[in-house]
């Protein structure tokens, strides 16, 4: 069964979400509902990823995380901490959270050092964007799988190389508009989500309430959980370890009726 990671947005302009949980204890509330719902690891973002948002200082989003982290861990939550600032990544793991999602790749020399220091489980992304957002640029898709899987080989023989545990590095193919404005190539990676799993590492997937989804289907944001769901219940079959999303009771109940059909006689 993979590990549903629950996603706590505490931004004014996540795509999805952005301003709901700006305040801490809101923030808290809503990681205890999706702990209760079913989520194994609550991953908090202080700084949108979407195309357009605003870039955040290291010290603005230390002030964001750090009273949610302190919320959070008297509950002793598994908590994955969103940043690609070696800053962010050095004070969150001082403070007790259990592992980072860096949609860079841990592309900083510095995170490479903190994330060998604190000997956590760190999240890789591929994106084919040149920077820390996502962008809307239409892209070819016939050779992506060569592509992120040749992406996916460099960088787990540097990390390995700098003295990062295999064990430790989860890769993350990027889906929506990390790959490019169209749905195609969200949906070339879906397809052969078997030959990431080749690679020797876990594999971690967020679909919830992407542009793909919203493209394929004609739907807005919030009417997406049913594509988000059917992404979700497919990468389960792929082999995925690790499953993001919003909406984590759907996702509980569906990975507990594939696992009962698969597991009876």
């Amino acid at each position: 069964m993979p590990k549903i990671v629950g996603i706590l947005n505490i931004t004014p302009d996540s795509f999805s979400d952005g301003g709901l949980y700006l305040e801490p204890t809101n923030a808290v509330e809503r990681a205890r509902a999706l702990i209760a719902q079913g989520a194994d690891i609550i991953d908090i973002g202080a700084e949108s990823s979407r195309p357009e948002a605003q870039k955040v200082s290291a010290q603005d989003e230390i002030n964001r995380l750090s009273p949610v982290i302190k919320g959070l861990k008297q509950e002793k939550l598994v908590l994955s901490v969103d940043t690609y600032k070696p800053e962010v990544m050095r004070q969150v793991l001082e403070m007790g959270v259990d592992m980072i999602n860096d949609i860079t790749a841990l592309k900083d020399p510095f995170s490479v050092e903190i994330a060998k220091e604190y000997g956590v489980p760190v999240v890789i992304m591929y994106a084919r964007g040149p920077g820390p957002h996502a962008d809307r640029t239409v892209r070819e898709h016939r050779r992506l799988m060569d592509e992120i899987t040749r992406f996916f080989a460099n960088r787990i023989d540097a990390l390995t190389g700098s003295g990062i545990k295999l064990e430790n590095i989860i890769i993350d193919p990027g889906m929506g508009f990390f790959l490019g404005g169209n749905p195609e190539p969200s949906l070339v990676v879906l397809k052969h989500l078997k030959k990431l799993k080749r690679l020797g590492t876990r594999l971690y997937l967020s679909t919830s309430r992407k542009s793909f989804i919203g493209t394929i289907l004609h739907r807005e944001v919030s009417k997406r959980a049913a594509g988000t769901l059917a992404t979700e219940t497919w990468a389960y079959l792929q082999g995925v370890d690790f499953l993001r999303t919003h909406e984590v009771e759907p996702l509980r109940d569906a990975l507990k009726i594939l696992q009962a059909i698969q597991d009876i006689e």
